[in-house]
């Protein structure tokens, strides 16, 4: 039996991936084997030695220690693309709140008053004031192309936008699923100065923390719109601020309301609602309980932010995971001891991602616990586990 610790409510559907014979799951349990979490900030948590993965139902992982759960050897999965959809439309619906002033116009209708015919009086007096402009002919420089980033130039060139798009770490899956005519920019600046609309589709980390400064925002086009809907801090809320009291942008529209922003009259603030959609939470808890559970029950590694990418198919084998540091005689090390006990290797993957490696072992018996002791004894193994079926005391 598994235990599965829920850190805020996750999704049904997901938890329904996980059969209830296998699977015990609460939000209050002692030696969780997994973490199922979505904004839960777990910097401070203590982590207990039973557990072996952590599940994001989401993209961004900052409220995790990464690092440290790296260290420990525990697995930190996420669910990237499974919300792509419910951001990409709330760019889009971002681009044209700014471009058609809407919400200003919205709240000018509210705070009409009279009678119907005053209220139709002042609206043909004020409606000049909410002059905008269309999407089409339009440039969006969009930085990071990963699944959100992708579905949104997508989209964009649909609306007839012409799209520049900026990653240096693209992958060739988004590659492949990106439209042939977006343009690819050479670096930041290059996309900044030739954009009309800039959103952005990146973690936060040290390098793109105010990626969009007063320095860059002064090489903008005159009338620029930002749209932020990917991390709060990726852009200097002040520079933002100075540069739209001074004509020098045209809107902002972003997912982190802030005493600075809430009520400028150019910014549009929502309250983080990027993946605020059912389906989208669906998904992410669909994701990572799958990805969780191939990791429990097999070993197999898939959209993990510091494990590698592992899949080894079953062959009726005893299976053992062993994750270790990625330094050289760590193989040998481990089948020197297999083949003390008379242990027998059927079949074996290792796969590594930077300083961590993990290795899925099918042997011909049962291993017995002074195996694993010893495994786990090698100085760089940092976890060692046989699956539930393979362990003899």
């Amino acid at each position: 039996m598994y235990k599965i610790q829920t850190l805020n409510n996750i999704s049904v559907a997901g938890l329904n991936r996980l059969p209830r014979e296998q699977y015990e799951i609460a939000s209050e349990l002692s030696h969780p084997d997994a973490i199922l979490v979505r904004s839960a900030k777990m910097h401070d948590l203590p982590v207990p030695a039973s557990l072996k993965a952590i599940g994001r139902a989401g993209a961004g992982v900052n409220n995790i220690p990464v690092p440290a759960m790296t260290e420990r050897g525990i697995a930190v999965f996420n669910a990237p693309g499974a919300n792509a959809n419910a951001v990409k439309e709330l760019v889009l619906a971002g681009m044209l709140l700014a471009a058609r002033n809407i919400a200003q116009g919205w709240q000018f209708a509210r705070e009409l008053e009279g009678d119907d015919a005053a209220i139709g009086k002042a609206v043909e007096a004020g409606k000049k004031q909410f002059v905008g402009f269309e999407l089409p002919g339009r440039t969006l420089g969009v930085i990071g192309l990963g699944a959100i980033g992708v579905l949104v130039a997508n989209a964009a060139r649909a609306l007839g936008m012409k799209v520049i798009g900026f990653d240096p770490s693209i992958t060739v899956r988004s590659a492949w699923k990106l439209e042939a005519d977006v343009e690819r920019a050479l670096s930041i600046d290059d996309l900044v100065s030739r954009s009309d609309f800039m959103s952005f589709h990146v973690p936060l980390t040290d390098k793109t923390r105010h990626m969009i400064n007063a320095e860059r925002i002064q090489s903008m086009r005159d009338g620029a719109v930002l749209l932020n809907f990917s991390r709060d801090g990726i852009i200097d809320d002040d520079a933002a601020v100075t540069a739209l009291d001074a004509g020098k942008l045209y809107a902002y529209v972003c997912d982190f309301p802030s005493n600075l922003l809430k009520a400028h009259p150019r910014v549009v603030t929502l309250p983080h609602l990027g993946a605020s959609t059912c389906e989208a939470e669906e998904n992410c808890a669909v994701m990572v309980a799958d990805q969780v559970r191939a990791y429990l029950e097999d070993g197999n590694v898939s959209n993990s932010v510091n494990f590698p990418e592992i899949h080894l198919p079953r062959n009726g084998g005893h299976r053992m995971v062993v994750v270790n540091r990625n330094v050289p005689n760590m193989l040998g090390q481990i089948s020197t001891d297999l083949a003390q006990d008379g242990l027998n290797i059927i079949d074996m993957l290792n796969r590594s991602r930077d300083d961590l490696a993990v290795t899925l072992i099918d042997i011909d018996q049962p291993c017995q616990e002074q195996t694993v002791q010893r495994i786990a004894g090698i100085d760089g193994v940092l976890s060692v586990r046989c699956l539930p079926d393979a362990v003899q005391a």
